[in-house]
């Protein structure tokens, strides 16, 4: 019988199987080692932009989010949101920005692990990757939530602001504050990933499910 292990991994590709079907065995390795390039290389680019327009700042104050820093105008948004009661940005999401690095270095690994199990369970190893960009916007919406429902009654312009909930894509505003916020390039190369790494794994499953099959009930492919 064959051991747990075998039974996770899945069968080899026979040499015969490999020599007569190459671009059916090489085509799930290739897009997920491109799904797997392109995460790597996003935690290096912006992930989100916010401009703020306000009447003191007429060319506009700007910020930028990478997975693990913020920057631009950071110290002049937060002297504004101090008057409104909202509490600095670099409070939010501290743990998240900690070990986002490792986190998305341990995804790229397992997706690379999932290259080489060629079973269903492969699949598991890889939705930590295909999630990643909706898990992004939605911690950033909960901080951005949190951050604007819950301001600061002693603020010195507490009375004129009521708790609001900040756009994270698009155009939004509070006041006399405008706000624009959009995806950044790593955002969209992590999205790309995402698909890619479905794409994969519909290629993965045409390679290796008839060899799984046959090796279930001892055939030939």
């Amino acid at each position: 019988m064959p051991s747990v292990i075998q039974h996770l991994v899945g069968p080899r590709v026979p040499p015969d199987q490999l020599r007569e079907h190459p671009a059916r065995f090489a085509a799930p390795t290739l897009v997920l080692a491109l799904a797997r390039v392109l995460l790597l290389i996003s935690i290096f680019l912006p992930y989100w932009h916010m401009e703020l327009e306000a009447p003191q700042y007429p060319d506009g104050l700007f910020i930028t989010a990478y997975v693990n820093h913020l920057q631009g105008d950071v110290k002049e948004i937060d002297g504004l949101n101090h008057y409104i009661g909202m509490r600095p940005l670099g409070e939010a999401a501290r743990h998240e920005r900690a070990f986002a690095v490792w986190a998305m270095v341990a995804m790229v690994l397992l997706m690379e692990g999932a290259a080489f199990v060629h079973t269903k369970w492969a699949v598991l190893l890889a939705l930590p990757a295909v999630f990643f960009p909706v898990g992004f916007l939605l911690d950033l919406q909960y901080w951005l939530t949190t951050f604007g429902q819950n301001l600061d009654p002693h603020a010195p312009l507490s009375s004129s602001v009521k708790p609001f909930t900040p756009t994270i894509l698009g155009e939004g505003g509070i006041g006399q504050f405008r706000t624009y916020a959009s995806a950044g390039v790593g955002l969209w190369l992590a999205g790309v990933c995402s698909v890619m790494t479905i794409i994969g794994f519909y290629f993965h499953r045409r390679a290796f499910r008839p060899l799984a099959l046959a090796s279930q009930t001892g055939g030939a492919v």
